[in-house]
Parts: structure tokens; sequence; C-alpha cells
């Protein structure tokens, strides 16, 4: 795969606003290893190469099991592996991920506000949209992998 373009050096100004919504993210009350088990999903969701390597190596690196990290595509079948708070989360970026396909039915944001307060519910959201957009900057540019650059 060949890189395109570095989109962040195109466009410094650009980069540095997805930053600052990154940045505010990680001072969201929502535990980090709850938001990238959601970056990591959507990034699967839409087969962005350079975010799922990315994503599953922060996991990896904060102590996630490699058993709980490979089972995240298929975390419904997981039985308890996951928490509930994770499953509510998964299933709330799988749907908004796939929005133009679920249009996020009722039933599925009821289960997702009755599990996080509404600034946890926001900012998950922010999340799932923020990885939506960065994976799109990464399949569109031909972001290299780490894994694929070392070799």
């Amino acid at each position: 795969m060949t890189s395109r373009i570095d989109y962040a050096k195109a466009s410094p100004d650009g980069y540095k606003a997805f930053g600052a919504v990154y940045l505010t993210l990680q001072k969201s009350s929502l535990p980090k290893e709850l938001v990238d088990l959601v970056y990591l999903r959507v990034s699967q969701i839409n087969g962005c190469a350079f975010c799922i390597d990315m994503h599953s190596r922060a996991l990896l690196k904060s102590g996630l099991t490699v058993e709980k990290l490979v089972l995240v595509p298929v975390w419904r079948d997981a039985g308890g592996l996951f928490t509930h708070r994770e499953r509510v989360a998964l299933a709330w970026a799988e749907t908004v991920t796939r929005v133009a396909e679920t249009g996020v039915p009722d039933a599925d944001y009821e289960a997702a506000a009755g599990e996080f307060n509404d600034t946890e519910l926001a900012d998950l959201t922010y999340a799932i949209g923020l990885m939506n957009a960065f994976n799109r900057f990464g399949i569109t540019f031909r972001s290299t992998p780490a894994a694929v650059a070392r070799s």
C-alpha cells in the first residue's frame, strides 16, 4: 500500500481541530479502555488498517488481554469477557457507525441512554464520530499501519 498524502502536514489546522476533539475526549469521564475499545470496533467496521493497528497496540500496551482483543469483532459471542457497559458501548458504536443502514433505532438509543448519562453518551458519540472521520482519512490517504512500516 502506498500512502497518498500526509493529511496532517497538508492541512495542519484541520488536523489540530480533530486533535482538539481527541484531547477533549481524553479528559472525559469515560474510561480510556472503553473509548479505545470503541475506537477499535469502529475501525474494524470501516476497515481502516492504520487505526486497527494503532488501537490494538494501544489496548495491548494498556494491559488488555490478547483473548479480549481478538474477540472485539465478535463481542456478542464472547460471554462475560466484556462488561455490560462495554457491550452497550460497542453496540452503540456499531449502530452509530452504520447510521446509513440502521437509522439508529430508538431501542438502540434507549439502551445506550440507560447505561450512560447525557454527558457520557454525548462524549461516547463524539468518540465514535471522531474515529469514523479518522478512519476516512486513513483509508482515503492510505495511511501505513505501523506493522507494515516495520516490515
